[in-house]
């Protein structure tokens, strides 16, 4: 259990694979505001949501061990994977996520619903920068920098695989620099690119970073993240990864 920085560094070291990394990140509490608001959302509930117990917990990763390409978010949706303990699981980021990479050949089917729904993912894996679901699904820069241990281990025990790195929104991609750093001991470019749909950066020695807009309801709802955008940004990233 982890209640301080300097514990979430050490057990995210002491990780030998991705099933203690996952343990050690759910049994995280270092970040108290993040701790007291995730088990509130949990304990009240959402109306829809009433007769349902919630996980209330940080969110692991989700996918293979073996990934080629890496999906990553920001954090869990309070009534999303908060609820449900799988990330982007039962809410609208989700559908529209997990329909993409069901079209794109990386997900056994459409929807995410529960842990028990029987969804798989192939040379996938997914992952936020920050794992609890924060205030207004905004994390503070500590609370960024606290969890980063976790996400940067993850990518680690990956690292053999990956190819490909898909940030979702522009939290994603400004979270990826010092990942860059920690995990494949590469200097970020200065300045650093500027995130957009479709953005692309390429650096020696590390997976392709790729950037898509968020598939928040704010997107997608919208209309400013389509369905035929996001088939174009895991086009592009399984070319990236060799999976064509």
């Amino acid at each position: 259990m982890s209640r301080t920085a300097d514990e979430v560094s050490a057990q995210a070291r002491l990780a030998a694979d991705l099933i203690e990394l996952d343990s050690a990140v759910a049994g995280c509490y270092a970040c108290p505001r993040l701790v007291a608001w995730r088990e509130e959302v949990a304990a009240t509930r959402r109306a829809a949501f009433r007769d349902e117990e919630y996980w209330g917990r940080p969110l692991p990763g989700f996918g293979t061990s073996d990934a080629r390409i890496a999906i990553l978010g920001l954090a869990p949706a309070a009534h999303g994977g908060n609820r449900t303990g799988r990330i982007f699981t039962g809410d609208r980021s989700g559908d529209v996520l997990f329909a993409a990479l069901h079209r794109a050949g990386l997900a056994n089917q459409p929807t995410s619903v529960a842990l028990d729904d029987g969804l798989t993912l192939r040379d996938t894996r997914i992952f936020p920068a920050v794992r609890c679901a924060p205030p207004a699904n905004k994390p503070t820069p500590a609370e960024r920098e606290t969890c980063a241990p976790w996400f940067h281990r993850e990518v680690e025990l990956i690292r053999p695989t990956l190819r490909v790195v898909v940030a979702l929104g522009a939290f994603a991609w400004a979270a990826w620099w010092p990942a860059l750093t920690a995990v494949y001991g590469v200097r970020p470019p200065t300045p650093r690119p500027a995130f957009g749909h479709g953005a692309h950066w390429s650096g020696a020695g590390a997976p392709e970073l790729l950037g898509s807009y968020h598939v928040s309801q704010q997107n997608t709802f919208t209309g400013r993240l389509t369905p035929a955008m996001l088939d174009e940004v895991f086009a592009r990233a399984k070319t990236l990864a060799g999976l064509t």
